[in-house]
């Protein structure tokens, strides 16, 4: 194992995870203000809206007014989520963020489920993204392989199978010369154990020593922290999180998948383990509690709900 990291970089993805998912409609107004609140706690990425077809996720209906409302802080990157290119395109017509992301996944029938797409379609619609990016001076910034530790339509997956893709991923991106400032590793519907971290892990930094390594974790079953710990033991230092746990995934299959690993509680977690965050972790509880009032009913947050250590401390 590697020495922990001294820093960890969040990409807050609670509002589009969240509220993507609610079986309800939730008020454009609080969204926003979800947003805004999540900004003023010292969190520097956050993932606001999808830009899918409404008639899937129809939580995501108004994604332009959303992405039109918020008040920018400054140094917060506000970003969106696209899965081909007329989404990109409808993210530009708005003030987020816009950066180049890729992602592809691990299991050829939930690629088939959520995309519509297999594999080398997936791949040749990259090509076209990555055109896109380089004619208008777009930066890359990730790419993402979803159910890489499982899927709930195929089962396991293989080790191999996600070098694999990956390998392939790489190679399109090679045809533009590009390397990715981070590879993030998803488990999309909550199949990781710590030893499957260390696996997929390992296997990636044997593959590409270099290649910066993020983890996007789900709580299905009750393992992200001891996921994301395994992942900080490694020297994982980025991480895809959801505030009080919000979200999940509209195309995980029969059991669903619960939210994000919890923002709150990975930063009290990782301040404890000395390794920094730059989140104001009081802050950041208001916007559990403020999550929670706007959808209605509980969230599995626990930081929210037991506080932080700060009072016996003093």
């Amino acid at each position: 194992m590697s020495d922990l990291p001294r820093h960890v970089h969040l990409h807050e993805e609670g509002p589009r995870e969240g509220f993507q998912i609610e079986p309800g409609p939730v008020a454009t107004a609080d969204k926003v203000r979800l947003i805004e609140a999540l900004a003023e706690t010292g969190l520097t990425e956050i993932q606001c809206v999808s830009f899918v077809n409404p008639a899937r996720v129809p939580g995501m209906v108004d994604a332009e007014a959303v992405a039109a409302a918020i008040r920018k802080r400054p140094g917060v990157r506000y970003t969106g989520l696209w899965l081909n290119l007329r989404g990109m395109r409808r993210a530009m017509n708005t003030p987020l963020d816009i950066q180049g992301r890729v992602s592809v996944s691990a299991s050829e029938t939930f690629s088939l489920r959520n995309t519509g797409k297999g594999t080398e379609d997936l791949l040749d619609e990259i090509r076209a993204t990555l055109a896109f990016c380089a004619e208008r001076s777009i930066p890359v910034a990730s790419g993402t392989i979803s159910t890489v530790f499982g899927c709930n339509l195929e089962g396991e997956i293989a080790v191999g199978r996600v070098v694999d893709v990956i390998a392939r991923l790489f190679h399109v991106l090679d045809e533009f010369g590009l390397r990715l400032p981070v590879l993030q590793l998803a488990d999309t519907v909550g199949w990781a154990h710590p030893n499957a971290i260390a696996s997929v892990v390992g296997a990636v930094r044997e593959r590409w020593p270099d290649q910066r390594i993020g983890l996007h974790l789900h709580d299905t079953r009750g393992t992200a922290m001891a996921n994301a710990l395994m992942g900080l033991q490694l020297g994982v230092d980025a991480f895809d999180t959801a505030c009080a746990g919000l979200g999940g995934c509209p195309f995980a299959g029969h059991t669903g998948a619960a939210g994000n690993i919890c923002t709150e509680d990975l930063v009290f977690m990782c301040e404890e383990m000395g390794i920094a965050t730059g989140v104001d972790l009081e802050a950041l509880i208001h916007c559990g509690h403020l999550a929670e009032e706007i959808v209605g009913h509980p969230l599995p947050g626990k930081l929210m709900r037991g506080g932080t250590l700060q009072r016996w401390r003093r």
